[in-house]
């Protein structure tokens, strides 16, 4: 199924695996939250280029796995940019003893989680938010 969720990497050579699968499980899940998917773009990246927009755009000195942009202009529609730096993913994958590929999709379904309204400044909200990337990660028929 086509969906308007777009891939790209910046300043890295990296392609991902699985492309149509990973867009078909990303559409499922916003579909879930009863969301409209208008566009999504995922720009995969260093730690470098992320945090130069993480210095530039958030005014935050600081390494960072993903920012996730919210383009949307209608309440109900799902429409933002999230980048994502796969030299973090790579790190956070080995501290956490997981692979890189539940790791990335960790962080893909992160950014889609914001998205849909989650926040994770508080334990609490950090602690739902695990939750709710567990439960998207078991629907993954890839």
């Amino acid at each position: 199924m086509d969906h308007p969720i777009e891939f790209f990497s910046e300043d890295i050579d990296f392609s991902l695996e699985n492309p149509e699968q990973i867009s078909d499980w990303i559409a499922d899940i916003i579909e879930q939250h009863e969301q409209e998917l208008v566009s999504l773009t995922y720009i995969f990246c260093s730690d470098d280029y992320l945090h130069q927009i993480n210095v530039e755009y958030l005014d935050h000195d600081t390494l960072t796995d993903i920012i996730t942009f919210d383009n949307a202009d209608i309440e109900g529609t799902i429409e933002g940019d999230i980048f994502i730096s796969i030299d973090r993913v790579r790190d956070n994958a080995m501290t956490h003893g997981t692979s890189f590929n539940d790791e990335l999709h960790r962080v893909l379904i992160h950014g889609v989680l914001h998205l849909l309204g989650f926040k994770d400044k508080t334990p609490e909200q950090e602690a739902a938010m695990r939750k709710l990337e567990d439960s998207s990660l078991s629907l993954r028929k890839f």
